[in-house]
């Protein structure tokens, strides 16, 4: 089955303006004029694509090849290379700087056109709310089955486990279960008792097989609520695959392969691990077995939100590396790392701070995650910031670890959400015009994807076609838009659905290869600002060319101009320091990864 790609129409090519020639390149064989590529009002990922063509050397034999001299003196090829990067660098800059960009231009003179979506509506068990998880390892397959939890109409007791039971947040005062849609939502179920103890998915891969957390029948000594399990889904069975030992333990990741990374809590208490009660470590499991990965010195390891596992079974998290507080945060350093078989455990450094976590990882072993700085040690503390930028986002690829907030062009990025396999980049960022936009990231280069009719706006996952999703939120109102970006067009995916659907979209959570969505919606007339509380998760079937003969789908197209747009420079309200910084703490609790099985001492 093809991919969706969406539908595109070209850009009209206006007549251009007499202006002299700007011309880059390594000779005339492969050289362009910037000057007329920028009045054909070409996009700046395009223009930026053609000169990486234009300067990225020939293979050693190619008879482009340039000629680079290792020697402390000639090195003229070398030197004027490094001009022409400056140069088209620069040029980059300047694109992206104004208030309206040419590939915002762009976005106006053409209409990108959108397919429908069929809306499936997850409901709930009997509670008050459901919801997709924000992505851990992958709510969503290649097969279209979604995971999230539902909440059943038990109420919660004295005993009740936050860290599995409540939903986002632990808030729902009723007993959560995971469910699964594949054609029809099924309840999967929990440890017995089932109807007592709640559970919560974190991950799928594409068999099917769902891995999670589920309350358990003995009481953590250490916190005088149920213990957690690490739980496979497969086949129709609840399976536990244990512990290290201790009473907590949560499976965050699966791979094709059927190996599973996550936590667990052992018996050696701890006063800087899990919540100050007992050493964390971090586990593989394979085969029946579970085995802990160990640490790079200390002994806390990851918590929700920073382990992952890839297709070569490289897993990648946090470690603290020693047991020593640092004098600033008051806890030890954690540093992120790069688990292999064979190699063991790897330390990826930090950007200079006392905290750094790993966050995902794509096929091709690049690295995504949060770091504090060197001037600000604790800046992580209060996730995803203290309130003055100084968590930054990175990426190691081959051993580099990159600041994206400081060498990234175009704009600030603050916070990754996801990556795909060709190393492109999502998340939130700060532009010249918007305090915080949802991004693009692709070898140094930032496109700021807009907005809607709101403030702000944060993405999440990117696809193999580039199709982004998130959400767009008001800076004032209780209000949060789920958005789709393809094709340089960003829209508000309640646009695409049929009027008067069961939901309003609140935020788009996941999106596969085949282009379908899933995320958080609440019930007509309720805010959608109130889809931690009383929300449904939902999933979106494109009624496209690859989902031909889907029942209830309206195969028209939809013409962007109709929506909502962020690329047109419309004003927006300026927001003083504190207002962003409770804005930055509303966007922690939508990103998800506040909550879980911690690393910070119990406060």
């Amino acid at each position: 089955m093809s991919r969706y790609r969406g539908l595109a129409k070209q850009p009209q090519r206006s007549l251009l303006k007499q202006r002299p020639p700007l011309i880059i390149g390594m000779d005339e064989s492969r050289s362009i004029d910037l000057s007329v590529v920028i009045a054909a009002n070409q996009s700046t990922s395009v223009l930026k694509t053609q000169v990486e063509g234009l300067l990225t050397p020939e293979p050693e034999n190619g008879p482009n090849r340039p000629h680079i001299v290792d020697a402390p003196h000639g090195g003229g090829n070398m030197k004027s290379r490094a001009l022409m990067c400056v140069a088209a660098m620069s040029l980059f800059a300047t694109l992206s700087v104004p208030r309206e960009s040419a590939a915002q231009e762009q976005t106006t003179k053409h209409h990108v056109q959108h397919h429908h979506y069929k809306l499936i509506d997850m409901g709930t068990f009997g509670g008050p709310a459901s919801s997709i998880n924000y992505p851990v390892s992958g709510n969503l397959n290649h097969q279209g089955i979604s995971i999230g939890w539902s909440a059943t109409a038990t109420p919660t007791s004295s005993t009740s486990n936050p860290l599995v039971c409540g939903g986002l947040d632990g808030v729902i005062p009723y007993i959560t279960h995971a469910f699964e849609w594949n054609g029809v939502v099924k309840d999967l179920g929990a440890l017995p008792p089932s109807d007592g103890n709640c559970s919560e998915p974190f991950g799928i891969n594409a068999k099917g097989e769902i891995v999670g957390a589920s309350e358990s029948s003995e009481i953590d000594p250490f916190s005088g609520v149920k213990g957690a399990r690490a739980v496979l889904w497969k086949d129709g069975q609840v399976t536990d695959l244990g512990s290290l030992g201790g009473y907590e333990a949560a499976a965050f990741a699966i791979n094709n392969r059927g190996q599973i990374a996550g936590n667990s809590t052992n018996t050696v208490p701890d006063p800087y691990c899990f919540f100050g009660t007992a050493q964390l470590r971090t586990f593989l499991w394979q085969n029946g077995h579970m085995q802990d990965l160990g640490s790079l010195g200390g002994n806390c390891g990851s918590g929700i939100g920073t382990i992952a596992i890839n297709e070569r079974g490289q897993i990648v998290g946090n470690s603290s590396t020693s047991s020593i507080p640092n004098p600033v945060t008051g806890v030890p350093p954690f540093d992120p790392f790069l688990w292999e078989e064979g190699k063991g455990m790897r330390d990826l450094g930090t950007l200079g701070g006392a905290f750094g976590s790993a966050q995902g990882i794509n096929n091709r072993s690049q690295v995504i995650g949060q770091s504090s700085i060197a001037s600000d040690p604790g800046a992580c503390n209060g996730f995803p910031d203290n309130g003055d930028n100084n968590c930054h986002p990175f990426v190691s690829d081959q051993g580099t670890l990159i600041d994206l907030n400081t060498t990234s062009i175009g704009g600030t990025p603050e916070f990754v959400g996801g990556l795909n396999d060709a190393g492109e980049i999502v998340g939130w960022a700060a532009f010249p015009n918007a305090p915080m936009d949802a991004f693009l990231w692709r070898k140094g280069m930032v496109q700021d994807l807009g907005h809607l009719d709101g403030c702000i706006s944060g993405a999440h996952v990117i696809n193999s076609s580039r199709q982004v999703v998130g959400f767009a939120a008001s800076c004032v109102a209780n209000e949060v838009h789920a958005f789709l970006w393809e094709n340089g067009s960003i829209v508000d995916l309640n646009a695409l659905i049929p009027p008067g659907s069961s939901l309003q979209l609140a935020d788009a959570t996941d999106i596969n290869d085949r282009g379908e969505i899933d995320g958080i919606g609440v019930p007509a007339g309720i805010p959608s600002g109130n889809f931690i509380t009383q929300g449904r998760g939902f999933q979106l079937i494109p009624c496209d060319e690859n989902h031909a003969d889907v029942e209830g789908c309206d195969y028209s197209l939809v013409d962007a101009r109709a929506q909502p747009s962020a690329a047109s420079g419309a004003a927006f309200k300026a927001m003083t320091a504190e207002e962003l910084a409770t804005l930055m703490k509303r966007m922690a609790r939508v990103a998800g990864r506040n909550r879980g099985f911690g690393i910070w001492p119990r406060r």
